[in-house]
């Protein structure tokens, strides 16, 4: 039962997620981090630590696009497991509905 990164990380992404996770299971897209199902270990020690509360257990409901979006795009983005600063807008996305159809891309982050 792992957790899940959702809506509002897109252009938000904070990652003070994964400065805690102990076994490094987030990956980094352009706009947005991903939690790999296969590897979270349901710890919930960064649901907590994400400021703009985009991190989910895995057991809410309606969370089917979102459980699905972490699986794809963890087998082609890369690792990250080193918090850098966000966006300098990121508080102006934080909460903002539709960033998904507006704003995510497939593209990859930086990673380590």
């Amino acid at each position: 039962m792992p957790y899940v990164v959702t809506e509002n990380c897109i252009k938000c992404k904070y990652m003070d997620c994964v400065e805690v996770c102990p076994v490094d299971c987030f990956y980094e897209g352009e706009n947005m981090l991903v939690i790999h199902p296969d590897e979270c270990i349901d710890c919930g020690v960064c649901e907590p630590e994400c400021p703009a509360a985009a991190i989910k257990p895995d057991t809410e409901e309606n969370l089917d696009q979102w459980l699905k979006l972490n699986a794809d795009m963890a087998q082609i983005w890369p690792n990250v497991t080193i918090k850098r600063d966000p966006p300098p807008d990121a508080k102006e996305w934080d909460g903002k509905p539709g960033k998904f159809e507006q704003f995510f891309s497939e593209a990859a982050g930086q990673g380590d």
